[in-house]
């Protein structure tokens, strides 16, 4: 049941990568009021089956024409989903092969890592925690988006320095790391599902 409801809240998660992400609008006013200066519209990648048949402003419900004023907080939770979903992807990954010290994470007590969300009650209540303690950190960013020149998904954070400098690449690397959230977030939902359907572990497969 516990791995149910798991699976239905990946993929409510998932879902919403495909609605607000994009959100650029298809009328030329809600472009220019949410998404101006946005990556991740420009196409021309195909899209088969849709009435546009390019990615370009790609946003078939018309979120940003319908709410243009909340572009900025769509983006905001498309990054914070995908940036999830890389994490959870290479920790869904990297314990098929290699585990931390502790008998209760070690191969014979735990074959599979799907298993962990049941098995290992108080490692979820940590993870719970700490994600919360992030989102509330976040929280007057968020409630001031609109108020002040920040950039959706901005926290300044970069440890590494490995942002560049030149706007053309800065928005070369948003980019990146916006098509490779997406990537992500379809990803560890098709990796739990295949997990839980067939019980088998990397690369989940029957």
């Amino acid at each position: 049941m516990k791995i149910t409801a798991t699976l239905l809240a990946i993929a409510c998660g998932s879902a919403s990568a495909f609605t607000p992400a994009t959100g650029f609008g298809r009328t030329k006013s809600a472009l220019n009021v949410g998404v101006e200066g946005m990556v991740g519209g420009e196409g021309p990648e195909p899209m088969p089956f849709t009435t546009t048949k390019t990615s370009k402003d790609f946003d078939p419900a018309g979120f940003a024409e319908r709410a243009p004023e909340w572009v900025p907080w769509f983006r905001e939770a498309e990054l914070k989903h995908g940036r999830a979903a890389m994490l959870a992807t290479v920790g869904f990954v990297v314990p098929e092969f290699v585990r931390i010290p502790g008998e209760q994470f070690s191969f014979e007590s735990l074959p599979k890592v799907i298993d962990a969300h049941d098995a290992l009650p108080d490692s979820m209540i940590q993870i719970f925690l700490w994600i919360s303690l992030l989102e509330s950190i976040s929280i007057p960013a968020l409630a001031n988006m609109n108020g002040y020149d920040r950039r959706p998904g901005d926290f300044s954070f970069d440890p590494l320095g490995l942002y560049p400098t030149t706007k053309e690449k800065q928005e070369e690397m948003q980019l990146k790391e916006l098509k490779n959230g997406r990537l992500a977030m379809i990803a560890i939902g098709g990796m739990v599902a295949g997990s839980a359907i067939t019980g088998n572990g990397f690369p989940y497969l029957p």
